[in-house]
């Protein structure tokens, strides 16, 4: 089970880009990570020690051995959890359902900004695949769906060739399944 520091720490907006962006293009000074993200450095900064707290990042040597900047790195990839991990301590089941509806509203904030895209994007001829479907399942087998789920988005990302020299932009995968009557 996760710590909810952990998660409450995460589920920050700018936190939540900074930890997608230092997992996109790994370690990175604080300066361009707030270029990067149209932010100042003074709330990176701020929002790179919450995300030090509970391990999400830690702080790297400079590459060229430059004392003055300050780089970072995640600490960790990947995270799960449910509110229901939190159901002896009402305290943190509230916050564990608070960080989840912020992060639904991120994933459906995204899927609407990629819908409004420029028409001007390489992916422009793209429209973001779209599954869905209506089945019957025990909670067991809800756990098996999501385990299987999340070994072929690993074994997906790791077949991906960073270095084949072809363009790729990042891209975003979220799915929910759970119980729902039509």
């Amino acid at each position: 089970m996760e710590d909810i520091s952990l998660i409450t720490a995460i589920h920050h907006p700018l936190r939540r880009r900074i930890v997608d962006y230092l997992h996109l293009y790994g370690t990175t000074q604080v300066g361009a990570l707030a270029r990067a993200l149209d932010s100042q450095v003074g709330s990176v900064s701020h929002h790179l020690r919450m995300l030090e707290r509970p391990g999400v990042v830690e702080r790297v040597e400079d590459p060229n051995g430059d004392r003055r900047t300050s780089w970072w790195r995640l600490a960790r990839r990947g995270m799960t959890w449910s509110t229901d991990d939190f159901a002896d301590s009402p305290a943190d089941a509230l916050l564990a359902r608070e960080a989840q509806r912020q992060g639904i509203r991120m994933q459906i904030e995204r899927l609407q900004r990629w819908h409004r895209r420029n028409s001007d994007s390489p992916y422009s001829d793209y429209d973001a695949f779209n599954t869905e479907t209506t089945a019957w399942a025990s909670p067991d087998e809800l756990r098996d769906l999501s385990a299987r789920l999340l070994t072929t988005l690993n074994e997906w990302n790791a077949s991906i060739d960073a270095e084949d020299g072809t363009e790729r932009a990042p891209v975003f995968f979220f799915a929910h399944a759970f119980p729902s009557e039509p």
